[in-house]
């Protein structure tokens, strides 16, 4: 072959974009991952997309199927821990971006679900995450009514001199003699998984006989048939609505002391380690949504005709597919990257929260161009783009709005030495 019929041949990319081969195992795990996303992740996110939120969370909701195949996939977090961390980190962008490609919602349900477990192996409790295992789904409770993003700035790196983060809505009161933790108040509409989950990580304010505070507060795992603890109506919201989400109620919730997790010491590493895991992993599932809404727009261009050719023709939609594409591969890069360092022995918020928030903003960026590509047939529910928007809107508020996560991270390249 001469080097002219050399640089006209278009050479194909693999599932994962300009990504190297990937060893034996992640190509298995990857391949897996993606027939699952496309038979029964995509259609029934679509499903549950049509559906008020009640629906969704019903018993004999679509969603129960989708989970219980899911968790036949075997690929909970005991599996996922136990490879070396290398392939860890490369098993765990794979994993998340191909829940993201078939449906978001769906995705950070089931990433969701296990983090009860994740922080219980993390934390070195092995007693907490045999009593609490994968089959059980699981909730993060953190916001507040009153407290969203600034609940995951319990440093106080980010508030205003003038700043006072006020009375918590939820307080866990450790009792006289350390054998009981009681718990009374409640977490936001936010809670994923909120109304249907069988444990919580619940992230609060302590009080430990001198008032309640937020800067040294507390991790439980709170079983959620634990008396005194009730739910709020599913939330109805304009993306993810494959996503339950709704109140926690705690009445005078009283657990052993032995479900504390974190205390006073050792919360602020704990809100870094979740957070940390969390915002790398957002990153992951939109990183996904992105990849899906250019691959939609990609199959459509070849398909409609304008002007007598197909539109990937005319040099705007060229020129619009290459910067989606673009976009996605960057995305998936730095997420990689991210969540690969991350899994080293000090992870770093701010690289986390580059990865949360270049994975959002890509997926809502790319999704708004698949939708232009679209045209009139993009703003119908006919097409799945339109649905795509409306997830990845969502992406730019949940887990920390990006705004505040700028601000968070640029305070982390502060260099106290130097100012």
């Amino acid at each position: 072959m001469n080097d002219r019929s050399s640089a006209k041949k278009n050479v194909k990319l693999g599932p994962l974009g300009a990504e190297p081969p990937l060893f034996e195992t992640a190509a298995m795990f990857q391949e897996s991952l993606h027939r699952f996303a496309e038979e029964e992740m995509r259609p029934v996110g679509m499903k549950l997309d049509r559906m008020t939120p009640e629906e969704v969370a019903a018993h004999d909701s679509p969603y129960w199927d989708v989970r219980r195949k899911f968790a036949e996939l075997g690929f909970g977090i005991e599996t996922l821990l136990s490879f070396e961390p290398a392939e860890r980190a490369k098993m765990m962008a794979i994993f998340f971006e191909e829940l993201g490609w078939g449906d978001s919602g769906l995705a950070i349900s089931f990433g969701a679900g296990m983090l009860p477990q994740y922080m219980c192996a993390a934390l070195g409790r092995q007693d907490l995450l045999e009593e609490f295992p994968d089959a059980l789904l699981g909730c993060w409770g953190i916001t507040e009514p009153d407290h969203g993003s600034d609940s995951l700035d319990p440093n106080r790196m980010i508030f205003h001199s003038q700043g006072n983060y006020g009375r918590p809505n939820c307080i866990a009161t450790l009792k006289p003699g350390g054998n009981e933790i009681v718990i009374n108040g409640q977490k936001s509409a936010w809670v994923s998984n909120g109304t249907i989950a069988k444990v919580c990580i619940l992230y609060c304010a302590l009080d430990q006989g001198d008032g309640p505070s937020t800067e040294r507060g507390c991790v439980v795992i709170v079983p959620m048939d634990a008396k005194g603890v009730s739910r709020g109506k599913p939330l109805d919201k304009i993306g993810q609505r494959a996503l339950n989400q709704g109140e926690v109620f705690f009445d005078n919730v009283r657990l052993p002391v032995r479900y504390l997790l974190a205390g006073a010491d050792q919360f602020q590493d704990a809100v870094l380690a979740i957070h940390t895991a969390a915002n790398g992993l957002m990153g992951a599932v939109f990183t996904g949504v992105a990849r899906a809404a250019y691959e939609l727009a990609l199959d459509y261009a070849h398909e409609r005709k304008q002007g007598g050719v197909p539109i990937i023709r005319h040099q705007s939609v060229a020129y619009r597919l290459f910067h989606m594409f673009r976009k996605v591969e960057a995305s998936r890069a730095l997420v990689n990257r991210v969540i690969h360092f991350n899994f080293g022995a000090t992870p770093a918020l701010h690289a986390a929260i580059t990865a949360k928030i270049t994975g959002t903003q890509t997926s809502f960026e790319v999704a708004s161009d698949a939708l232009q590509i679209f045209g009139g047939n993009g703003l119908t529910r006919e097409y799945p783009v339109e649905k795509l928007l409306r997830d990845a809107r969502a992406s730019l508020i949940e887990d920390g709005c990006n705004e505040i996560l700028a601000i968070k991270g640029g305070y982390y390249l502060i260099d106290g030495g130097r100012v």
